[in-house]
C-alpha cells in the first residue's frame, strides 16, 4: 500500500474537499477509489464516441486509423507522467484506463502516425488536428478576489468564471461561427473549453494564437492598473460592446457586491485609478463621504458607491459633450467614455492562459477526470445555465460511490431495467446511470455529442461525394 502521507483523502461529509488525515469521519482515498470509479462510473463509451469523430463505424469514408493516432497522457500514482499513449479504439482505451487507473488523463492531438511509433518518422511526425482549447483559472483573478486566493473557490468568486464562459462562448459562436463547444469544470478552481468543429480542429498554431488573441483584452497589470487592449482603437469594437453589456450585468448583480471592491480604502483607491481626471476622482470621493451616501445603510455600500461613480462620470461626460464639438474634444470625451467599461473589463473580463490555446500539441485534462486534490469530477457545464452551477455541489468520487452503493441496496435514482430496455434490451445497464453522473453525461450529450454526431455523419457523406466526383473525373480522363 502506498504511503498514507502521499495519498489524497476525501472526507465523505466535507462536500469533496480534502480532509485531514486524522479525521474521524468515514474516508475514501482518491487513488484507491479510482479502480471502482473507472470500472463503474467513467462514461467510456461517450468519450470514445466523441474523440472518434465518426471514424468508429463501417462507413466507407471512415478513417480506421484515426483513433490510434490520438495522443493520451496518463499521470499515474506518484506523479509518473506517461505521454504518447495511443490505442486502437475506445475499447482498448477503456481497458488501459481500467488496468492502469491513472490519477489524471490528458488529451493531446491527432498525429500523422501512431504516437507510440513517433521515433520511426523523425521530423515527419507532426500533429494534424486537435480541438481548439481554452483554460481559465481563478488564481489569475487573485488581485480581484477578496473571498480567497490560490486554490480557493466558492459561490462568491464563481461569477467570475460564469461570466467568462458567457463571453468566450458568445464570441466563439458569433464572431467565429463555431457550433460544437464543450465547457468543463476543471475539478478545482477553473474551467476548460473544447471547440470541436472540424474547422477548429484543423487550425494551425498561428491561427489558434490569432483566435486566442482576439479574446485577450486583459494584458496584465502595469503601475497599479490593468492594461486593456481595446479592439479597434477609438470607438469600442462591437465584440467589446457585447462583452461589456454582459459584464456590466454580472458586475452589478454579483461580482461587485460579492467581492466588496468598494468597501475599503485600498480597493477603492485602486479602482479610482482608472478615472481620467483627478478633479473627477475628488468629486466622487466627496460624494462617497457625504451624509446622503453614508446614511443609506439599508443598501449595499458597494452598489451605492458604484452608482455615485457612474452618475458622476456620466454627468462629466454630458458636460464635456455640450461644451465642444469636433475631433479635438475626443481627447477628453474618449477617456471618459471608456473609463467605466475599462474598470469592469479590468476586474471581470476573462483572463485566458494563452499558452494552452496557442499550440496544437498542448495537453489538456480530459472531461470526467477526478481532481486528485479535491476528489471532484470534471463535469461538463451548460453555458446557458452556468450561473446556476455550484462548485460546492459537484459530485465527488466519494459521493458517487455512495450513490452507487445506495442504488445496489435498493435506494437508487431509478429503475435499472428501464435503462436496459432503452439500450436495446440486451445490453447491461451502465452503473453510472444510477448516480449524479447521469446528469453530467446528459449535459455532455445535449451540449456537444448529439449535434456533433450529426456533423460527423454529414462530413462522411461529403467525403463520399468528393470521392465519387474524383472517381468520375478519373474515368472521364
Amino acid at each position: 500500500m502506498a504511503d498514507v502521507n502521499k495519498r489524497q483523502k476525501i472526507d465523505q461529509d466535507s462536500g469533496g474537499e480534502v480532509g485531514p488525515l486524522g479525521s474521524a469521519e468515514p474516508e475514501i482515498y482518491v487513488q484507491e477509489a479510482m479502480p471502482s470509479y473507472y470500472a463503474k462510473l467513467f462514461p467510456h463509451q461517450h468519450m470514445a464516441k466523441w474523440l472518434a469523430y465518426g471514424n468508429d463505424g463501417k462507413h466507407a469514408q471512415a478513417d480506421s486509423h484515426f483513433f490510434n493516432r490520438r495522443e493520451f497522457c496518463f499521470t499515474l500514482d506518484g506523479d509518473i507522467f506517461v505521454r504518447y499513449q495511443a490505442f486502437k479504439d475506445g475499447t482498448a482505451l477503456q481497458e488501459a484506463i481500467q488496468r492502469r487507473c491513472p490519477a489524471k488523463i490528458d488529451i493531446g492531438p491527432v498525429y500523422t502516425a501512431n504516437p507510440q511509433d513517433r521515433h520511426k518518422f523523425g521530423a515527419s511526425f507532426q500533429p494534424t488536428e486537435r480541438e481548439l482549447v481554452f483554460d481559465i483559472d481563478l488564481t489569475d483573478y487573485d488581485d480581484v478576489r477578496t473571498c480567497g486566493s490560490g486554490g480557493h473557490i466558492c459561490g462568491k468568486c464563481w461569477p467570475l468564471m460564469a461570466v467568462a464562459v458567457k463571453i468566450i462562448d458568445a464570441g466563439l459562436r458569433n464572431d467565429f461561427g463555431f457550433k460544437h463547444i464543450l465547457w468543463v469544470y476543471s475539478g478545482r478552481r477553473g474551467v476548460h473549453c473544447w471547440v470541436c468543429d472540424p474547422s477548429a480542429r484543423q487550425l494551425t498554431d498561428e491561427q489558434r494564437a490569432a483566435v486566442a488573441n482576439w479574446f485577450a483584452l486583459y494584458k496584465g497589470h502595469e503601475e497599479g492598473k490593468a492594461r486593456i487592449a481595446f479592439l479597434g482603437g477609438g470607438a469600442m469594437h462591437p465584440a467589446v460592446d457585447r462583452a461589456v453589456e454582459v459584464l456590466h450585468t454580472a458586475w452589478v448583480e454579483t461580482i461587485l457586491p460579492a467581492q466588496r471592491l468598494l468597501e475599503d480604502g485600498p480597493k477603492c483607491e485602486a479602482l479610482l485609478r482608472y478615472l481620467p481626471e483627478q478633479t473627477l476622482v475628488e468629486n466622487i470621493k466627496k460624494k462617497w463621504a457625504s451624509r446622503s451616501v453614508i446614511s443609506r445603510t439599508d443598501q449595499d455600500i458597494n452598489l451605492v458607491r458604484w452608482g455615485v461613480l457612474e452618475a458622476e462620470v456620466n454627468s462629466r461626460l454630458t458636460e464635456e459633450r455640450s461644451r465642444s464639438k469636433g475631433a479635438g474634444s475626443y481627447k477628453v470625451v474618449g477617456p471618459l467614455e471608456r473609463c467605466i467599461p475599462e474598470i469592469i473589463i479590468a476586474h471581470a473580463y476573462p483572463r485566458l492562459d494563452m499558452e494552452v490555446s496557442k499550440k496544437m500539441n498542448h495537453l489538456l485534462k480530459a472531461p470526467f477526470c477526478v481532481h486528485p486534490k479535491t476528489g471532484k469530477v470534471c463535469v461538463p457545464l451548460d453555458p446557458t445555465r452556468v450561473d446556476e452551477f455550484d462548485p460546492d455541489d459537484v459530485p465527488t468520487v466519494g459521493s458517487l460511490l455512495r450513490e452507487l452503493a445506495a442504488a445496489k441496496n435498493g435506494g437508487g435514482k431509478g429503475d435499472s431495467s428501464a435503462v436496459v430496455e432503452a439500450d436495446g434490451g440486451g445490453r447491461k445497464a451502465e452503473p453510472w446511470r444510477e448516480t449524479k453522473m447521469a446528469n453530467a453525461v446528459q449535459i455532455f450529450e445535449r451540449c456537444l455529442l448529439d449535434d456533433l454526431v450529426i456533423t460527423n455523419r454529414d462530413e462522411l457523406t461529403e467525403r463520399t461525394r468528393v470521392a465519387v466526383a474524383i472517381g468520375q473525373l478519373n474515368l472521364d480522363f
